[in-house]
């Protein structure tokens, strides 16, 4: 049993009273499923990061499935059964279920070892005809080189979506990632910039995708879209409208009180940030005369997720070790997401084109893993962790 205490976890609560109150409120309220707080958590959502609509999910894998949803489903859609869609070897598993769900393809490709996201000289390696979307995932708050992702999806006519779970607040050329797409997805889980407890969104600009995501997230139904819509018009009597099922839709709808506190941390998120990149220049700053350690580097502006390590010359193959001598003091560290995800044992249900070779993602796999950063000053214990670093150096290196 682990007694060691967490000097260093990988994540903590980032709620004040703030967030308390605005429980309380709905609680005293009685009106707990989706509604107007959601409502007025999405508008503020799409003001914040300067998209004309976003749709709150009850968590941001539930926001990567509606979002490839409504993009399938939607009115025009260019998807369809059997078509492949190009993805980073290294995400979260969620990434990749909603393609195989939806009755598409993966095609996987091998990542950059400086940023850790998708490699754009490795994509067109990947398209063929049956190529329809890039789904480009910000690893760990770092954007993606989207001058070159969006260079190769106008040659080839694809469509850019990303998965920004970990990079909530990230700026690419002075705009947020989750805006560079034709669509993007957020999570606000415990251990994200901003947390609801559960939860997640999707944003767009389009209000084709916007109004099939609507109707997805609640059971596929007319209800919660307007009168006139992209999807079907209503009738006008309301007890029809209210029942009547248009899309194949799911129920991944939030509740009142994971918007009400969504709004309240939303207001945060600037100060938040603000620490987490003080944070990673001291991390990095600190960290830089260490001989067999890489680190991510920064793309844009990230939002700094945590703070990635890939043991490298003599240490590879000493992972194990490092965590160890991790744990002993008290520091939390996790895989980078889920290392290369080709090698899961999950990969033999999934629909996917034959796997090139990864040795990227292979080594991201086998020496790298991640500590957290917080939203709190760390710099006692990033002075730990790089001290530890330094004498682990030392005494493999």
């Amino acid at each position: 049993m682990d007694t060691v205490k967490k000097e260093y976890p990988l994540a903590t609560s980032t709620w004040g009273i703030e967030e308390s109150s605005a429980l309380e409120r709905v609680i005293k309220s009685g009106n707990f499923t989706m509604g107007t707080e959601v409502k007025e958590f999405e508008l503020d959502f799409a003001k914040k990061f300067g998209c004309e609509f976003s749709v709150m999910f009850n968590s941001g894998s539930s926001a990567n499935l509606g979002l490839l949803a409504g993009l399938r489903y939607m009115k025009d859609s260019k998807l369809h059964d059997g078509d492949e869609i190009i993805v980073p070897a290294v995400s979260w598993s969620t990434t990749y279920y909603p393609v195989h769900q939806l009755n598409m393809k993966l095609s996987f490709v091998d990542i950059d070892l400086d940023t850790l996201n998708i490699d754009p000289n490795k994509i067109e390696n990947a398209i063929t005809p049956k190529t329809k979307a890039i789904f480009a995932v910000n690893l760990l708050g770092n954007p993606c080189d989207f001058n070159k992702l969006v260079e190769i999806a106008n040659k080839y006519d694809l469509t850019i979506i990303e998965d920004n779970c970990e990079s909530m607040g990230a700026k690419f050329q002075e705009k947020f990632t989750g805006t560079l797409g034709f669509g993007g997805t957020f999570s606000t889980f415990f251990s994200h910039h901003i947390s609801t407890m559960e939860g997640g969104l999707a944003t767009t600009n389009d209000v084709l995708l916007y109004e099939a995501m609507i109707s997805l997230r609640a059971h596929g139904w007319l209800r919660n879209l307007p009168e006139h819509n992209s999807v079907l018009n209503k009738t006008g009597n309301e007890w029809e409208d209210s029942f009547k099922f248009v899309l194949p839709g799911y129920n991944l709808r939030p509740l009142e009180l994971e918007g009400a506190v969504g709004k309240e941390q939303l207001k945060k998120l600037d100060k938040f940030l603000k620490v987490r990149k003080q944070n990673a220049r001291l991390f990095l700053e600190s960290s830089s005369k260490l001989n067999n350690f890489k680190f991510q580097m920064e793309n844009g502006e990230s939002s700094w997720f945590g703070f990635s390590i890939i043991l490298t010359n003599n240490l590879k193959g000493k992972r194990g070790e490092l965590v160890s001598t991790l744990q002993k003091i008290g520091i939390e560290s996790r895989p980078i997401v889920t290392g290369n995800f080709t090698k899961n044992p999950v990969i033999k249900h999934l629909r996917h084109v034959p796997i090139p070779e990864l040795p990227n993602a292979n080594l991201v796999h086998d020496n790298g893993l991640f500590v957290g950063n917080h939203h709190y000053e760390l710099n006692n214990e990033i002075e730990i962790l790089t001290n530890t670093l330094f004498k682990f150096e030392e005494q493999y290196g």
